[in-house]
């Protein structure tokens, strides 16, 4: 599983004109099975996604390919997660 952190960056005034793209990324994402869960970071810094069912490499390029990556309205950081112990509505994630 992978943590992927999106914080703003120095083209963040360009989000509203890219945001219909980064929504289209969000939906191609769990449409495609990869993410599990996206939200903002509180207060305001960007925003964060779960994602699961993918290599690193996979997901390296998904993000790339993110328009606020892309167009340097965040700054992306992909943590990954080995599940050894959850909660038993995630027992897929240990598996």
């Amino acid at each position: 599983m992978f943590m992927v952190s999106l914080r703003f960056a120095g083209e963040k005034a360009r989000a509203g004109e890219l945001i219909e793209g980064h929504n289209a990324w969000i939906q191609q994402g769990f449409d495609d099975g990869v993410f599990l869960m996206t939200g903002s970071l509180v207060p305001g810094i960007g925003g964060a996604v779960m994602a699961y069912n993918t290599s690193r490499d996979d997901l390296e390029r998904r993000v790339k390919a993110d328009p606020f990556v892309a167009e340097g309205v965040v700054d992306a950081e992909i943590v990954e997660i080995e599940a050894s112990r959850t909660d038993a509505r995630l027992d897929f994630l240990s598996a």
